[in-house]
């Protein structure tokens, strides 16, 4: 009894170094067609006519926003988060760059760094939308990883990022409305590049800092004197929209199932997910249609994702648990990856009684709101603008709670 009264405080100040609070960064990380925080004259992709960075800054978060390639691949976007935050020329690997014709180091993409500290023990945590949770878990798979330019295995990436592996930079990853399984709305191209046409009148008006599609690797940069239809035919008629090395290859659901074969839970991050709904049944079929107030744009998807059968290309398919949808992807979807073919992530509802794990999933919701709505693009109130602010500030908290 002596020698317990003797170490406690030995013991406890040992213990709470090790399980007290943390402060790492906060990265918020954008989906597909989204853009940073200095595109869109001020219409901001996490808050809409709010914002909710600055509303968790003068929380007492500390909170990184990156912005990355809008339609590009999930290594694409991994590998620009990545120089973003640690600074230095912008580099997709050598084997990479030659297996998909893109250019490996684009000119003037060389950055000085959003976190130059990051290392393994100075962590961030990673909170991202849509696609951007894909591209996180990308993100992990390429620190713990080591790449070779060649399918011989014969040499290494002369890359920080590719060429050995940074593992421990990742103390959690949070997903919110994310196609971890792809969605079903497969038709994603022919819906994209029309949804890029809206851009092409209001930025011929505004300038080319309304909106930047980072696709310099592509050798795809707007070029001086183009006008944006001109961009807009280009970019259309690149090759990349065939290849694997595309946004809507990795929001497919064959797309996804490779991404979730190759990348599984890592046994030292936290993860968590939100899942939201803007659908129910129909009474009469069964089918899934709009509930509540849904973004008129998405009404048709919804009546879509609701409806359709998906097929693999190994031949199976869907079934009626993906119909439930926010306009964009499955709710199915959201919950953790588990089409993979190594077998699912472990995925268990959040309960704040019972002690947090790494390396399995913690899922909140279903949350009633549209794929949009949850980002806050939408004209809400400063109520319904405070509820959902308040889902963010509780998830900071949280985050910051976990182990050092």
């Amino acid at each position: 009894m002596k020698l317990i009264k003797k170490y406690l405080p030995i013991l406890i100040l040992f213990m709470s170094s090790l399980f007290g609070q943390n402060n790492y960064p906060i990265v918020l990380v954008h989906g597909f067609i989204g853009w940073g925080p200095e595109e869109m004259v001020g219409y901001k992709y996490w808050g809409g006519f709010w914002d909710i960075e600055e509303y968790l800054e003068e929380k007492g978060f500390n909170i990184i926003t990156v912005s990355i390639g809008p339609v590009s691949s999930n290594w694409e976007r991994a590998v620009e988060i990545y120089y973003q935050l640690k600074g230095g020329q912008l580099d997709y690997g050598k084997n990479h760059a030659d297996k998909f014709g893109v250019i490996q180091k684009p000119e003037g993409k060389v950055y000085t760094g959003l976190y130059p500290d990051w290392d393994s023990e100075h962590p961030v945590h990673l909170l991202a939308h849509s696609m951007g949770g894909q591209t996180v878990r990308m993100l992990d798979y390429l620190l713990e990883n080591t790449f070779f330019v060649d399918s011989l295995n014969a040499q290494y990436e002369d890359s920080e990022l590719l060429g050995q592996s940074l593992s421990g930079r990742i103390k959690s990853i949070t997903t919110i409305s994310s196609p971890h399984n792809g969605t079903t709305y497969f038709d994603v191209r022919m819906k994209t590049l029309p949804f890029f046409q809206n851009f092409i009148g209001l930025a011929a008006v505004i300038g080319s800092d309304f909106y930047d599609f980072d696709l310099q690797h592509w050798d795809l940069e707007q070029q001086e004197f183009e006008s944006w239809q001109e961009y807009y035919d280009r970019m259309e008629n690149h090759v990349a929209w065939e290849s694997k090395n595309i946004s809507t290859w990795d929001l497919s659901i064959d797309g996804a199932r490779e991404i979730n074969t190759l990348v599984r839970a890592n046994p030292n991050i936290y993860y968590f997910s939100f899942a939201t709904t803007c659908s129910s049944p129909d009474p009469k079929t069964g089918l899934y249609v709009p509930k509540g107030k849904v973004f008129v744009s998405l009404h048709d998807n919804v009546r879509k994702i609701g409806s359709e059968i998906a097929t693999f290309a190994d031949g199976t398919k869907t079934d009626s648990t993906w119909f439930e949808n926010d306009g964009v992807v499955n709710t199915s979807s959201m919950w953790g990856p588990t089409t993979g073919l190594n077998g699912p992530d472990k995925i268990l509802k959040y309960s704040p009684d019972e002690i947090l794990l790494p390396g399995q999933w913690y899922t909140f919701g279903p949350y009633k709101m549209d794929h949009y709505y949850v980002i806050g693009q939408a004209i809400i109130t400063k109520r319904k603008r405070n509820k959902l602010y308040k889902i963010y500030s509780d998830q900071c908290e949280l985050l910051y709670s976990l182990p050092r």
